[in-house]
């Protein structure tokens, strides 16, 4: 498979660098020469200095050839324009990352297909969606549905009390009979790990489970977390991914929003009926406390600056705030922030990363989530007609290495991996796996 992925900054060159395991030809079109020649000192891929709207730079870059072109360029009008150039000049299939979510309405993206953008990211919109999914379920660090809500993959810190600490993961199934969830990796010291039978729980490893959604109880208990219900929020940061989350949560949560920018918060009260708007410094503890801090459930920072979002989420923390949820624009800072105290982060790198790698694994993809802390992935593939994968039983199958199968839906019914259990065509498996494994995973299922 032959990409580009055209980028004016750190999100192109992080999904470039998330690609190089793969066995694909890839090339990044970037006007910074400088991050580019970092980019060639750290990785074998090809680079082109210039403008991904040029249509002389994308015949360079070899668009005529191209199975898919990625436009993650800061300026979306940028990204729109140069797929459809792309487009023009044969490329297969072209991704363009946009801010705008009005033009993810089916009458706007049929109107972007016929003017060449295939398809289109929106990561605010999507920040946004987690942000909702994640007050629903107030325990887990992350919480991601494949199949639509059939199957759920819990992200879940274990607590130094977890009743599963000190045993194995052999243990679980059978202390708890009726969890029917698979442990697909473990988070441990920065370190992952794809545990096998014997591999004991510690204390503070951040668990990966895939299970059936309605097992949220059962899984807190486990991990030696309670559950509680949440009813107020704060949200620091006005821009996209705060308008989102605030008008898909005012209607059921009280929610108050502080944004620091005087005409923005002005906007953000007349469109945001139900939400209270405060104009104000988000850094400001004591304007945080006034509004009531200390007696919000859930507390989240998504201003511009990724300092501000992980010191007002301590400052909550500290004031008893029980849920916290950052967004983080560094990956750096990730694990960082966690250990620190942050239960969630959100990254919009790691957003758009996962959007674009359903189109990027061989085989049919459903859907695909890359993971916070983590370089690794969770993908939902449906096997195909030919799969490898249905002529033997799932326990003879060549499964490599830094990869393993979470959960099987066949229908409406879902199923865990057995090593007697055979997939069949049709079938969506969503599976775990680190960088070097992806592509023979996917080559398994197509």
């Amino acid at each position: 498979m032959n990409i580009i992925i055209a980028g004016d900054g750190e999100v192109g060159v992080h999904l470039a660098k998330s690609l190089t395991e793969l066995d694909y030809n890839i090339t990044v079109v970037d006007p910074h020469s400088e991050l580019l020649k970092h980019l060639e000192s750290e990785t074998d891929l090809l680079t082109i200095v210039g403008d991904a709207t040029s249509p002389q730079v994308l015949r360079d870059a070899g668009v005529g050839d191209c199975d898919l072109f990625l436009a993650v360029l800061h300026q979306e009008s940028l990204n729109l324009v140069s797929c459809m150039l792309a487009k023009k000049l044969k490329a297969k299939k072209t991704v363009a990352r946009i801010t705008n979510a009005e033009l993810l309405t089916p009458r706007h993206r049929e109107m972007m297909r016929e003017m060449g953008v295939d398809e289109m990211v929106c990561p605010e919109r999507i920040a946004a969606k987690e942000i909702t999914n994640l007050l629903n379920n107030s325990a887990a660090t992350e919480f991601f549905d494949f199949s639509g809500g059939l199957l759920t993959m819990y992200v879940i810190r274990l607590e130094a009390d977890s009743p599963v600490v000190g045993h194995a993961v052999k243990d679980l199934a059978q202390t708890y009979r009726d969890l029917q969830v698979k442990v697909v990796a473990l988070l441990r010291g920065g370190e992952t790990i794809i545990p096998h039978s014997d591999t004991v729980f510690h204390p503070g490893d951040q668990a990966y489970i895939i299970g059936r959604r309605g097992q949220v109880e059962t899984i807190n208990r486990v991990a030696g977390k309670r559950s509680f219900s949440i009813r107020r929020i704060m949200i620091a940061g006005g821009g996209r991914i705060g308008r989102y989350a605030a008008s898909t949560l005012q209607d059921s949560l009280n929610t108050t929003l502080i944004e620091h920018n005087r005409e923005r918060a002005e906007e953000l009260a007349a469109t945001l009926s139900d939400t209270l708007v405060i104009n104000g410094d988000a850094t400001n503890i004591d304007l945080l406390k006034a509004e009531g801090l200390e007696k919000v459930d859930a507390f989240i920072a998504v201003t511009d600056s990724s300092e501000t979002n992980v010191l007002t989420c301590l400052h909550a923390r500290r004031l008893g705030v029980r849920r916290t949820i950052a967004l983080v624009e560094n990956t750096g800072f990730i694990n960082i922030s966690q250990d620190i105290g942050i239960d969630t982060i959100i990254n919009k790198k790691l957003i758009t990363a996962s959007y674009i790698a359903r189109f990027i694994v061989k085989g049919d993809a459903v859907s695909s989530k890359w993971l916070s802390g983590t370089n690794a992935e969770v993908i939902e593939l449906k096997v195909g007609k030919w799969s490898p994968a249905t002529r033997k039983p799932i326990g003879q199958l060549d499964i490599p290495l830094g990869a393993t199968i979470g959960g099987i839906t066949r229908g409406r019914e879902t199923m865990l991996p057995s090593r007697e259990l055979q997939l069949k065509q049709g079938d969506k498996v969503v599976f775990f796996t680190l960088p070097k494994a992806m592509a023979a995973m996917a080559r398994l299922f197509d």
